[in-house]
């Protein structure tokens, strides 16, 4: 094997590529990133047994194809440490891998590429194309309200739901709960979910450059998604997402318009002097003002008035402020709406022009 290729191009891919090898590996060959060359065609794996991202490279120049696997973090520290315009000559002598660039030289040990494992292709049970700018916003988006280590094991993922004509994605941690829903061409009868894992998120995240489409394909454990220049598979979440339609709070009469920036910037303000661990701030609601309180066991405490556009009955409700301060941070909107019933009964925040993204906080008792 034989070929040589610039930094530039190599480098991106190889990021993305060993992003999703972990640290610590069941086997040797998982610490490795699979290369293989055919013709002037260079592809590069990457798995955990879990998400595999596959990147694919188009060379200046055909090379001598063969395939072997090399040490994945090595190979991205040489690359990151060459100078920008470097390029990489790679020879493959009695089972190691030469790297020569300039006057550097560097030899690598290598494992065969039989060895490297396939994340098994299942039958793809449905197929649809989108944009890579509609998938990404629907991560972006949600990604914040996925659970980490939550026994729930079903929590620590993104739900996608794909209904007629639409794509949706839902993230909860059973005390916030994030919802985006785009449009995209698909045909489906029922309803199909699948639970992404919290790694695949993120990875896939990464890939995405939002930039032209990409062809998803659903299948029982697996999902695909495929651009131009990568395919990222990984293993579905076994398990049953909690019914979120039920979860969104109906019949609120408290209707509370404010500037996001506004807001999200006195959340943050007050944080500073909220609880540690519990994070509550007290939300007092008057005709037109909103009052903002957070108190710590220090007996601090901090105090912000906020202009809203609301009227009617004063409420006095207690949050999460990290969940407010999230949920202002991910929307772009000028102005936000918030819904709200009582103080027992969950926020809805959204919009308020109808956009494509909808958010449920739980209220904290204080």
């Amino acid at each position: 094997m034989k070929f040589s290729v610039s930094r530039e191009a190599l480098l991106k891919p190889l990021q993305l590529v060993a992003g999703v090898v972990e640290r610590r590996q069941t086997l040797p060959v998982l610490a490795n990133v699979l290369i293989v060359l055919e013709g002037d065609r260079l592809s590069l794996t990457g798995t955990d047994l879990e998400v595999e991202i596959v990147a694919r490279l188009q060379l200046p120049e055909a090379g001598e194809s063969g395939e072997l696997t090399v040490p994945a973090r090595k190979l991205v520290d040489i690359c990151r440490s060459l100078p920008d315009d470097a390029v990489l000559d790679f020879s493959e002598e009695n089972q190691k891998v030469v790297l020569k660039s300039g006057r550097s030289r560097f030899t690598l040990s290598t494992l065969p590429a039989n060895d490297f494992p396939n994340v098994e292709q299942g039958s793809g049970d449905m197929q649809f194309q989108c944009e890579q700018q509609d998938v990404k916003r629907l991560i972006d988006r949600t990604a914040f309200a996925m659970a980490q280590q939550d026994v729930r094991y079903y929590l620590n993922g993104m739900l996608w739901e794909v209904r007629e004509g639409q794509l949706r994605a839902v993230a909860t941690d059973g005390h916030r709960l994030a919802m985006c829903t785009r449009p995209v061409s698909v045909a489906v009868d029922d309803a199909i979910q699948a639970i992404l894992p919290r790694k695949g998120v993120v990875e896939l995240s990464r890939l995405l450059d939002g930039q032209g489409s990409v062809e998803v394909v659903l299948g029982a454990s697996h999902i695909r998604v495929s651009t131009d220049a990568y395919t990222f598979t990984s293993k579905l979440v076994d398990g049953k997402f909690p019914d979120y339609e039920r979860v969104l709070p109906r019949g609120g009469d408290k209707l509370v318009f404010g500037d996001r920036n506004e807001l999200r910037q006195a959340f943050g303000r007050t944080a500073i002097l909220s609880n540690e661990k519990y994070r509550g701030v007290r939300l007092q609601l008057d005709d037109g003002q909103l009052t903002i309180v957070a108190n710590n066991p220090e007996q601090e405490e901090a105090e912000e008035q906020v202009a809203v556009d609301y009227s009617g009955d004063t409420l006095e409700i207690g949050f999460n402020v990290s969940y407010l301060q999230d949920v202002t941070s991910v929307l772009s909107s000028e102005n936000i709406k918030m819904t709200l019933s009582d103080s027992n009964s969950s926020a809805l925040i959204e919009e308020p022009e109808g956009g494509d993204s909808l958010y449920v906080v739980m209220p904290m008792r204080l």
